[in-house]
């Protein structure tokens, strides 16, 4: 192919892409748009990520069992035992335990007295499920949402293409004397 055919070849097949790409992506990345501004700011909105409580200060002093414990004592997390919490993060600098309940509950236990300091709704994870595609099924997020990243940045290539041509043609052009 001739150069000048192989750039209308390549400025048709973008303009194309483009076209249909920004359709075939668009439902998934407005999904990803609108989940990933509240993960943005998941530190600075409460409602979406509790923010760690602040407690007694000093050396951890209460073990698993006493955490295990003070979360029980907490109905509305729904936790009976060990098989109801999804996950457990220690902050020693902070002296806290935070525990993410299977209910979407976050339960914050002082890891120096033992003391519930904090019980709230954590939605982050959720609007994470919903943001990677995974809280549909895990098909839509390797069959939809993967496939529209790509496509995304496909979008992005032929772009920055379409927008790059006209300039390197103008300055490919002599100028008149």
């Amino acid at each position: 192919m001739r150069p000048n055919r192989a750039r209308r070849w390549v400025n048709r097949w973008s303009r194309r892409l483009h076209r249909w790409g920004s359709v075939a992506a668009a439902l998934p990345l407005l999904i990803v748009l609108l989940t990933g501004i509240p993960l943005l700011l998941k530190k600075q909105i409460g409602w979406i990520q509790p923010p760690t409580a602040a407690g007694p200060v000093g050396e951890p002093a209460v073990g698993f069992d006493a955490i295990l414990a003070a979360v029980v004592a907490v109905p509305e997390a729904g936790v009976a035992g060990w098989a109801d919490i999804d996950r457990l993060d220690i902050r020693p600098e902070e002296a806290v335990a935070k525990v993410r309940c299977d209910s979407g509950y976050e339960v914050q236990v002082s890891t120096v007295s033992g003391e519930v300091l904090q019980t709230a709704m954590r939605r982050s994870d959720l609007i994470e499920s919903l943001h990677d595609g995974s809280w549909f099924h895990e098909f839509v997020k390797l069959g939809i949402f993967l496939p529209s990243a790509v496509v995304v940045l496909a979008l992005w290539i032929t772009g920055a293409w379409l927008w790059l041509m006209p300039h390197l043609r103008q300055k490919r052009r002599p100028r008149p004397a």
